[in-house]
């Protein structure tokens, strides 16, 4: 197919051209361990290697460059966009003022201000990103500035599009699939609309924040009712006006939810396997190869790997969310005769592969039966049923809590 020659693809190229002053291209990658396992040609998009280890950089250096005489600049984020604001700014010798929620990692908020120095303050405000959202736009009105969206602004957007702009002339050829995490949709609509029907985008969000499903069944942007910010890079609860634009022909088909525990199986195999630290966000593009294995089978796919910040003091809730996934752990509610032996007998059904990871035991008087909280590691998932077959026929009373995610929110 021809190259296309509108007037947002030469200005795509000039963001990209420009970039080069400021950093390299980022590497696309062929992964001989994804391509084996899929039957086909996957390459990963390394943003996670951009100088703030996300992909915002883009976006916050096309929109600040078009602003030659602002001397303050205005965003709200979960961490990533505030990196690349907070970047360009000490780049470029400006003032930034950078909201983000209570509830962002350390990790996220110590780059921030390493990367803007002197030239930025930060404000921690609300829980979740549309609420500190609402509070910089409050804080821009009262005191001027220039507010930068971290997706739903053109220029954010031209920015976020030069991540495509490489992948074609590193590939030399536009890819069969590209597949994109998507939260606020900016990176999304920017590489969309520079491929358009070149190329068969795939989309990806986590379950706890899929706001551009939400936005294609309304016809519009909507908000979520709640929203799951352990994705923390791609939960947003409203997809962006401007992102929808370019999106709002996307068939659902092409749009996959993923649960964050899913996530945290990629996160947890590419840092094994790989040596590659992901976030969250950044391992959504990977973990939905999974779910299209027939249709990319033969094929050259480009994952985007959004982003690289991961707190290392996350890693072992992000450890324990895969081992669940996985199906090796479970936790269980158990009714157990309070009577001398019980323990032991219960203790007789574990199997050789299986292993307790937390017991808690609450001997009550005057009852005839305890309440315990068990948790169970192994090996292979099917050992569970040799387990829960044995408890049954020893007539043992159990709940499995494994996947109640509020018992699990008090208990595990």
């Amino acid at each position: 197919m021809s190259n296309p020659d509108t007037p947002f693809h030469t200005a795509a190229r000039a963001a990209e051209a420009a970039m080069r002053d400021v950093f390299p291209a980022t590497p696309l990658q062929r992964n001989v361990h994804l391509s084996e396992r899929f039957e086909a040609d996957i390459y990963l998009k390394r943003e996670d290697l951009s100088p703030v280890r996300s992909y915002k950089i883009r976006g916050a250096f096309n929109a600040m460059r078009k602003q030659p005489d602002q001397q303050l600049f205005v965003c709200a984020s979960a961490g990533n966009h505030a990196q690349g604001v907070a970047f360009m700014c000490k780049h470029l010798g400006v003032k930034g003022v950078i909201f983000m929620p209570v509830t962002t990692p350390q990790q996220k908020i110590q780059k921030t201000r390493m990367f803007g120095g002197d030239n930025v303050e930060i404000h921690l405000v609300g829980d979740y990103f549309d609420v500190t959202l609402a509070a910089a736009q409050d804080w821009c009105a009262r005191e001027g500035g220039h507010f930068l969206s971290p997706f739903d602004d053109a220029d954010v957007i031209e920015g976020q599009s030069s991540i495509a702009v490489e992948i074609e002339a590193q590939l030399g050829r536009v890819p069969d699939h590209v597949v994109l995490p998507v939260g606020g949709g900016g990176m999304s609509a920017g590489v969309t609309t520079w491929f358009g029907d070149r190329v068969h985008s795939l989309y990806v969000e986590p379950a706890g924040g899929a706001c551009l499903r939400a936005a294609l069944a309304a016809g519009r942007p909507v908000a979520l009712d709640h929203v799951d910010t352990f994705v923390d890079g791609a939960a947003v609860g409203r997809l962006g006006a401007r992102p929808y634009e370019a999106l709002k022909h996307v068939l659902l088909p092409d749009v996959i939810a993923l649960t964050e525990d899913r996530v945290c199986a990629t996160i947890i195999e590419m840092l094994n396997v790989e040596g590659i630290v992901l976030e969250p966000a950044g391992a959504l593009a990977i973990e939905a190869l999974g779910d299209l294995r027939s249709w990319i089978r033969g094929k050259t796919v480009v994952c985007v790997t959004s982003g690289g910040n991961f707190d290392f003091e996350r890693l072992p809730e992000v450890k324990e969310r895969a081992l669940r996934y996985s199906g090796v752990k479970k936790y269980f509610l158990l009714r157990l005769p309070q009577r001398p032996g019980a323990l032991k007998e219960f203790l007789g059904m574990l199997g050789p592969e299986d292993d307790i990871a937390r017991f808690e035991y609450l001997k009550k008087s005057a009852r005839n039966f305890g309440s315990v909280l068990i948790g169970i590691e192994t090996k292979r998932p099917e050992n569970f049923s040799d387990f829960f077959a044995r408890l049954d026929a020893a007539g043992m009373s159990y709940t499995d809590i494994t996947s109640d995610e509020t018992l699990a929110q008090f208990l595990i």
